[in-house]
């Protein structure tokens, strides 16, 4: 039986909803027929920081799918399955209108990331970009990643840097000055007058190492990326602009393998 949602998953349904009637859902449609496939809030090249496994012939589960476009571009270059799951039904209706409208075959789930109703290694990657990476426990979301995925599978994802994180205030655009301590960071309440009360969760580079090595990965690659110098302040997520995400970095991708098991050696008589 699937366990109950906790509070800040209940939260951030809520304010997913209504994100997804403010914004998500009118964006969709130009995000699932991008060709390139592009990270955050700069558009950031995969062509230009190389960064993804090859695609072809994997599965792939994306957790905290939102309304799919990551997906859908991974299909598109190369993925033979994607399944999307995320807890709000409104950015699912979206993500199954564009997947019958684009015809690219991805299937869909209504789950809780941090604890996904499929069995044991099912997936050769695990994908987050700002879905689970975000919007969940660190502590739950990435040994439930480990679960899913197979021997030699990897995780891929993208979450706010350290930095972002230290200068953020409360409805306010990022400064200059260090405004949050990051020793103890973890759990973040927001509220905002649009979208209403949410939950992120941030730990240092340092703690997320520990959680990865203890899920029993094995960390590949980690960059920290900065906004190019043409880029433009986001239609939407407008509390980092890109005159600071130039100057420093605000957004980080990473990347782990879960091992394959050591072959035992026979001994000779």
């Amino acid at each position: 039986m699937p366990r109950r949602l906790p509070d800040y998953a209940i939260r951030n349904r809520e304010v997913w909803t209504v994100s997804n009637a403010n914004y998500t859902a009118a964006s969709a449609h130009d995000s699932w027929a991008q060709e390139e496939i592009t990270w955050g809030r700069w558009n950031t090249p995969e062509s230009e920081i190389k960064f993804l496994p090859d695609l072809h012939g994997l599965e792939v589960i994306e957790l905290g799918c939102g309304t799919a476009y990551f997906g859908a571009w991974l299909k598109r270059h190369g993925a033979r399955r994607v399944l999307g799951v995320d807890i709000t039904p409104a950015q699912l209706d979206t993500a199954r209108e564009m997947n019958e409208e684009f015809g690219l075959g991805l299937e869909f789930l209504k789950a809780n990331a941090e604890a996904v109703p499929l069995p044991d290694g099912s997936f050769d990657l695990a994908f987050s970009e700002y879905g689970a990476s975000l919007w969940c426990d660190p502590d739950r979301w990435i040994p439930e990643a480990a679960r899913l995925l197979r021997p030699g599978g990897e995780l891929v994802f993208m979450r706010s840097t350290d930095l972002e994180m230290v200068c953020s205030a409360d409805n306010e655009r990022i400064g200059r000055q260090l405004l949050r301590p990051l020793k103890g960071m973890h759990r973040l309440d927001w509220t905002d007058d649009e979208v209403g009360a949410s939950t992120e969760f941030h730990i240092s580079h340092s703690e997320l190492f520990q959680v990865l090595r203890r899920a029993g990965f094995e960390v590949l690659d980690f960059r920290e990326l900065y906004a190019a110098e043409d880029a433009v302040d986001h239609p939407y997520y407008q509390y980092v602009t890109a005159d600071w995400a130039r100057q420093w970095p605000s957004e980080e991708v990473w990347r782990a393998r879960k091992p394959r098991p050591a072959r035992s050696r026979r001994r000779r008589s």
